[in-house]
Order: structure tokens, then C-alpha cells, then sequence
């Protein structure tokens, strides 16, 4: 049987996106907006994966089929928002009786580079969340959301001056802020959901103290995988939800571990930083009294 090898093709500019989509050649060098019903190809053979160098915001409504981001697949079957960062690799089935209401806002890096936004591009987690960590947009929201993609796409559409770029950023420095809203009410909309995820959280986090395996210090990735999350997802999500991201969470029990340790044995600081999964004590001193205003010894010391 013969296997068709995959391939993977890189998506350099707006232009070449256009040309591959069999399009009408851009409006504007470094941003465009596609309709999905307007796409008649996606890759130039069914077993071809993309690499696309953009920002690519998409919504998709109706979406029957399946995408494929990262090495999962997901169905949609409702309005959805996702997000994709540069050099992502990005596959759409080709099945051409799916539902292809949606659009997807893509621009080059180039398009913010100049402006703040190119630096705090990077604060909006979203982009980096997997595609079943999708934003699921009200009615209103959609239509706000909706409104400044027009705002973007006349924009671009219209003749250029010396405004026009700035007007293009500012607006859609306007849209990924109100995202972070939305995902924020998503955040607390969905309590029951999250309060299970937090719960499975401590119990996954409290593992790696209570066990005393070698299982070294937690990390942010590590336990996003164990709950199958991204772990700007959840990052984000526990901000939300307790005000303290991953990483604080993970400092919090290692120090409370610490205490209890301190005070009920007689373990040198080096054995309890080794017991803890540090390999240099002196990073476990550093982070106990960064947290509680005095060193382990003195903390110990406190005690008697």
C-alpha cells in the first residue's frame, strides 16, 4: 500500500496566500480579509500542510468539517473565534460539501511593526491557545467584532494616505482588546467547567509534593499537558478565575510544601530545595524569601 508523503508549504506574503487560494490579486500588501466561501483551494494537494508568516484571525460559522491545528483535529459546529501566530503549521480538510460561512483576517507582521502593538502583540495569549480553546462569541459580541473587521476592510480597500495604516492598527489593536474581553467573560461564564479544571489542577499540582518522587519542579507546560490545555490557556483561565497565573500557583505550593517541611522535620535547607525538585538550593532560597521576607532558616527559627 502506498503511503502519500505529507508536505509542508511555506506562505510568505499576502500575495502568495491570494495566488495559492486562486484569489483576485490583495488590495493591500500586508493584510487581507478572505471570505471562506470565496476560497476554491486551500493547498495545492490534499496531503499539503501550510506555514503561514501572518496573524490569522478567523471566524466560523456553521462550520461543518474538521481543522487541523497542531496535531489534533476539531470539529466546529457552531460560530467560533480563533486566533493562529506566525509559523504555525495549519491544515483545513478539503471536503468541498462543508459549510464555509466564516472569514478569516490575516496580516503580516511587517503591517505592526512600526507601532506599539508590535511589541504588545505578544501580551494576548490567545494566540498561542489550541483550536478547542476557541472563543465562543454572543450575538452582540459577534456584531462589535464583526463591525471593526469592516472597519479594517474599508480601510484597506480604500485609496491609502498617510492615516491609513495607522487607522488599519489602531482598529485592530481595538479588536484583539475587546477579544480579551470576550474571552475573559468566557472565563467566568463557564464557572463549572473551570471549577472542575481548577479542582483537577490542585489535585495534579498537590501530586508532585505529596508523592516525594522524583518528579522535579513542576513547570507551566507540564501541567497544561497533563489537562490537555495550552498553557497560556491555562494561565489565562486561572488569572481569571483565583487572580494568579500558573507559575504563581506552582510558587505558592512550593512554598507552602517548604513551611510545612521547615517546621515539622529536621532536613537541612539543601535536602528540603532537593526534596522539592530544585537542583540549586540557592534558587529555592531566593524564591522562599522573595515570598515570605525571610530565609528558610529564619523562617525555621520563627518557629522556636
Amino acid at each position: 500500500m502506498k503511503i502519500e508523503k505529507k508536505t509542508i508549504k511555506v506562505i510568505n506574503s499576502v500575495s502568495e496566500l491570494h495566488r495559492l487560494m486562486s484569489l483576485p490579486k490583495p488590495l493591500h500588501p500586508l493584510i487581507t480579509l478572505i471570505n471562506h466561501n470565496d476560497i476554491t483551494t486551500i493547498s495545492e494537494a490534499k496531503n499539503e500542510s501550510l506555514i503561514l508568516n501572518f496573524y490569522n484571525i478567523s471566524i466560523k460559522k456553521s462550520f461543518q468539517g474538521q481543522m487541523k491545528y497542531g496535531k489534533n483535529y476539531y470539529d466546529f459546529d457552531e460560530g467560533t473565534m480563533s486566533f493562529v501566530s506566525p509559523n504555525q503549521v495549519i491544515a483545513v480538510d478539503q471536503d468541498e460539501n462543508r459549510n464555509k460561512d466564516g472569514w478569516s483576517l490575516m496580516f503580516h507582521p511587517d503591517l505592526i511593526r512600526n507601532y506599539a502593538l508590535g511589541k504588545t502583540i505578544k501580551k494576548y495569549g490567545f494566540f498561542s491557545y489550541e483550536a478547542n480553546e476557541a472563543l465562543h462569541l454572543s450575538e452582540k459580541e459577534e456584531n462589535k467584532i464583526e463591525n471593526l473587521i469592516r472597519n479594517i476592510e474599508q480601510e484597506y480597500q480604500a485609496n491609502t494616505d498617510v492615516y491609513s495604516q495607522d487607522v488599519i492598527v489602531s482598529n485592530l489593536e481595538l479588536l484583539l482588546n475587546y477579544c480579551n474581553r470576550f474571552y475573559n467573560r468566557q472565563f467566568v461564564t463557564r464557572k463549572m467547567v473551570n471549577t472542575d479544571l481548577l479542582t483537577r489542577f490542585e489535585i495534579i499540582l498537590a501530586s508532585y509534593f505529596d508523592e516525594k518522587t522524583e518528579m522535579g519542579l513542576p513547570t507551566v507546560n507540564g501541567l497544561a499537558r497533563e489537562l490537555n490545555l495550552s498553557a497560556g490557556y491555562l494561565s489565562d483561565m486561572l488569572r481569571t478565575v483565583t487572580g494568579q497565573n500558573t507559575q504563581q500557583h506552582i510558587h505558592n505550593k512550593l512554598v507552602e510544601s517548604a513551611k510545612n517541611i521547615l517546621t515539622t522535620t529536621n532536613l537541612t535547607v539543601s535536602e528540603i530545595a532537593y526534596q522539592l525538585g530544585f537542583e540549586y538550593p540557592q534558587s529555592f532560597n531566593k524564591l522562599f524569601k522573595s515570598k515570605t521576607k525571610l530565609s528558610p532558616l529564619e523562617y525555621r527559627k520563627s518557629f522556636h
